[in-house]
């Protein structure tokens, strides 16, 4: 109690001012903090520094789903920080990282071979990039540097994931910095189309033939590699279209160019299946992962390969590096532990099941918002949904991101911790939830969009 105590006197006292938050209205939240300091999570609940229970509808940042302080996790960190904290990633290695790198690729889709780690999405991201630049210049095709995106892709905050993402404010400030040589297919979103769609959308496969435009503009000899989220999470749960991304892959196999998943997000279950590349039945040349692979606990990241695509790089003298890329914390021991526990975790709670057990239960209560005030889109696929929501108006003029930051904060107000982008709301709740937790969500989530009608 002593301890509880503590904690939540060490949360109110904060002084602010000299955080500077990530992807946060700073000046804003600082007028009024203690609403949205967290203080403690146990399970699928956040307790806030005013003592507040918050459901955790995004299972963190789309990266907590078996629950916060999940006690083999947390022990297996602790048994590992007296064993081995830390171990140099060049030239050396740790047990558990070559056990991990195993259990990745037996999870991953059949045909995948070696992991690289890194320590983020947007890390993953970066590496996976310089490796299809670097595959082709191994196989004597130096000409292939181009990248092709795809519009409001997320692929981190790296220069290399904000070049081949498709945000418009994360690209624009840093205009100068962004890697030449890179293009974009249009985003499959198309709210007249596929508006209440559930699961994937039946219009869209079609877009995917924009990448045979791209390859007869650019030539496909200078095309290294196309980056696509399997379902993108941070432009707000946008679900593939049927079609798309097999298509997708045969324009790619036609042309010698690589296929990336980057599966940050859908990685570990999220869909359903280990990896949305399953979900989707379609492989890929590469998939990047991050964020459930260790629960959260501890910042991971990774780039799967094919073989062919490691052998490649399996030339020349015995002696010499292969891949002169890497990171000081590349498979550090303590993730590798946090990985390893949440591995035999997912597989000892049945995760995969439960994610497919509750979809059916998260689709039918948000759909049930369809006709809600404001309500003008929503969609839903794995255990992720998110639902579209009109601009609020003032004097005949639109004010993009109000009307979801009030329900944002209204839904806070009855327990539940949302996330939101633009006039998104979007909700991805743990694997261990209830369906009487979700249903309560989808039920307070009502209550918000009609006081902020």
């Amino acid at each position: 109690m002593k301890r509880e105590t503590a904690v939540m006197e060490q949360a109110t006292s904060l002084r602010t001012g000299a955080y500077w938050m990530p992807f946060t209205h700073n000046r804003y939240l600082k007028k009024h903090p203690q609403s949205r300091i967290l203080a403690r999570a146990e399970g699928a609940y956040y307790t806030t520094a005013e003592g507040a229970r918050l459901f955790d509808c995004i299972s963190g940042m789309w990266c907590c789903p078996l629950g916060h302080g999940h006690p083999k996790i947390a022990e297996a960190v602790a048994r590992q920080v007296k064993e081995l904290d830390y171990s140099p990633a060049f030239q050396m290695g740790h047990p558990k990282i070559f056990s991990l790198a195993e259990r990745i690729v037996r999870l991953a889709p059949a045909g995948m071979g070696q992991v690289f780690f890194a320590n983020s999405g947007s890390e993953a991201v970066d590496t996976a990039l310089k490796i299809a630049i670097a595959y082709h210049r191994m196989k004597g095709e130096a000409a292939r540097t181009r990248l092709i995106g795809r519009e409001r892709g997320y692929h981190g905050v790296g220069i290399g994931g904000i070049s081949v993402g498709g945000i418009a404010p994360n690209r624009r400030m840093f205009a100068p910095l962004l890697l030449p040589g890179v293009d974009h297919l249009p985003h499959t979103y198309n709210a007249a189309e596929m508006a209440f769609s559930r699961g994937q959308p039946k219009w869209g496969a079609h877009l995917a033939e924009e990448l045979e435009r791209l390859v007869a503009l650019h030539d496909a000899s200078t095309i290294a590699a196309v980056i696509v989220e399997p379902m993108q999470g941070s432009a707000g749960v946008i679900v593939p279209p049927a079609g798309y991304l097999e298509r997708l892959r045969a324009i790619c196999d036609k042309y010698g160019i690589l296929l990336i998943f980057d599966e940050v997000i859908t990685g570990f279950g999220r869909l359903g299946e280990p990896f949305g590349a399953q979900r989707f039945g379609v492989m890929p040349d590469m998939i990047t992962f991050a964020k459930i692979v260790t629960n959260g606990v501890i910042p991971m990241g990774g780039v799967i390969v094919k073989p062919a695509i490691y052998e490649a790089f399996m030339t020349g003298p015995e002696t010499a590096v292969e891949l002169f890329h890497g990171y000081t914390y590349s498979g550090h021991p303590m993730a590798a532990a946090a990985a390893l526990a949440t591995l035999d975790a997912i597989e000892e709670e049945g995760s995969f099941k439960q994610a497919r057990a509750l979809e059916p239960v998260l689709e039918q209560a948000v759909h049930s918002l369809k006709g809600e005030p404001g309500v003008a889109d929503i969609r839903n696929i794995g255990l992720t949904a998110a639902v579209e929501l009109e601009p609020l108006r003032e004097s005949g003029q639109a004010k993009p991101g109000a009307r979801a930051l009030e329900v944002f904060e209204r839904a806070m107000e009855e327990g539940m911790l949302f996330r939101f982008t633009g006039d998104t709301i979007a909700m991805a709740p743990p694997f261990i939830s209830t369906r009487a937790e979700i249903e309560t969500m989808i039920e307070t989530l009502r209550r918000a969009i009609r006081k902020a009608a």
